[in-house]
Parts: structure tokens; C-alpha cells; sequence
């Protein structure tokens, strides 16, 4: 069982930065493949960004590609999504999801999800 804790989400105006952290506890984080995904009001979950257990692969979406870094430390089994850039589209709650399958996570399906932070990006 993995345990997964979103922080760092808030209020931020078009430009801006933040840095969403999402803490792990349980089994064996580093051996698990970490994801974000996000959800907007009146839409699906959609894919964010993932990174695979060596942290030496990492995967974006097209809306988040040169924006958006993840980036994972696995001593203190947390995973980062530093966000830059941000726009109004951005605004969503942010979820943290884990697996030990790389496919699972960017496919949505992965086992293990946090209960989301919300990022607001005023225009």
C-alpha cells in the first residue's frame, strides 16, 4: 500500500510559479513509477507529467512541455512538479498517482492516488 499527499497548490496570478510536492509513504518509493494528473471543472482527468523510478525518464504533456519540470527525490520519498509559466488553462486540482507499472501511470489506471490540491491561475 502507498500513501500519496499533495501540497503546494494555491492562488497564483498568469506568469506565476509554484511548486506542487507530493509526499509517499508505504512501500518501496523508488522503485515506483510517479505521475501528476489534473482535472478542471466540468472535465476529464488529463495526464500532466511522469517520472520513472531512476529519474532519468521523464514525459509531459504537449500543454505543459518547457513549463512544467517533475523531478523526484528519492530519500525523502517526495515527487515535485515545479511549474512555471503558469496560464488560466492551468487551473485544475492537481493529483499525484503512483505505480510500479510506467504504462499504468501515464495511462491514469495506476493503483495509487492522492486526494489533489488545488492550483487557481487568475488571468
Amino acid at each position: 500500500q502507498v500513501q500519496l499527499v499533495e501540497s503546494g497548490g494555491g492562488l497564483v496570478q498568469t506568469g506565476g510559479s509554484l511548486r506542487l510536492s507530493c509526499a509517499a509513504s508505504g512501500r518501496t518509493f523508488s522503485s515506483y513509477t510517479m505521475g501528476w494528473f489534473r482535472q478542471a471543472p466540468g472535465k476529464g482527468r488529463e495526464f500532466v507529467a511522469a517520472i520513472r523510478w531512476s529519474s532519468l525518464v521523464a514525459t509531459y504533456a504537449d500543454s505543459v512541455q518547457g513549463r512544467f519540470t517533475i523531478s523526484r527525490d528519492n530519500a525523502k520519498n517526495i515527487v515535485y512538479l515545479q511549474m512555471n509559466s503558469l496560464k488560466p488553462e492551468d487551473t485544475a486540482v492537481y493529483y499525484c498517482a503512483a505505480n510500479t507499472s510506467t504504462r499504468a501511470v501515464l495511462s491514469g489506471t495506476g493503483d495509487y492516488w492522492g486526494q489533489g490540491t488545488q492550483v487557481a491561475v487568475s488571468s
